[in-house]
């Protein structure tokens, strides 16, 4: 089980691979209960940041506190984050419902099938869900990476272009799902260029430009 915060905050966060400064001395702070769109041209930081909020890199300089503690000092952390990025991150010679037991028993979950029915019920997993991954739509694989996603209820959940590639009914899938999320409490960034999607979803706008925060959109 993850633990609880009701927020994230990042202090002077920078990160540089080699002579590319991706970001330079990020403030920024994320509530509970609350989506968050994160803007910006492509190379602006927008999947670093989210690559750091997910403990996915390390940052090159400053702080990220989940609550009260230091993501640096507190590894286990990393079982309180939920992505979903744009590549799936499934793997393809399992099913979904071997997918989801799989995650489930690495965040040490309830993962008979019994405890897995929900979430297979929730995103509407067909008999489809037996086959291999590899022979999934795009939409399909989304729906097993959205219940991948949350299956072990995340305090904080990175969404990096969701909707790419999805249909009308799975976009909508999608919202239903991260409402859900919100009205549980968890802390949502969002980085998408879907208009449509971050005006229903996002409460809260920041922008990011060269690596830096810029002003707030309107």
């Amino acid at each position: 089980m993850g633990a609880a915060f009701a927020f994230v905050q990042t202090k002077g966060l920078s990160k540089v691979y080699g002579p590319t400064r991706a970001l330079t001395s990020v403030d920024l702070r994320f509530e509970a209960g609350q989506v968050t769109s994160v803007e910006g041209p492509n190379g602006s930081g927008k999947s670093t940041l989210l690559a750091l909020l997910g403990m996915l890199a390390r940052p090159s300089k400053g702080d990220i506190w989940f609550g009260d503690r230091h993501v640096g000092r507190s590894p286990s952390l990393r079982a309180s984050v939920g992505v979903l990025a744009h590549a799936p991150m499934i793997y393809p010679d399992l099913n979904a419902h071997e997918n989801l037991r799989l995650f489930a028993q690495l965040y040490g979950r309830p993962h008979t099938q019994r405890d897995l029915a929900p979430f297979a019920e929730r995103f509407a997993l067909g008999s489809w869900a037996e086959r291999p991954a590899r022979t999934y739509s795009r939409g399909q694989l989304q729906r097993v990476a959205l219940a991948r996603a949350v299956l072990h209820a995340p305090q904080l959940l990175l969404l990096d272009e969701p909707s790419t590639g999805l249909d009308v009914a799975s976009v909508e899938r999608l919202i239903t799902a991260v409402q859900q999320e919100r009205a549980r409490g968890a802390i949502i960034v969002l980085v998408t260029h879907d208009d449509p999607l971050r005006d229903r979803l996002a409460d809260r706008r920041i922008a990011l430009a060269q690596g830096r925060v810029a002003e707030t959109p309107t």
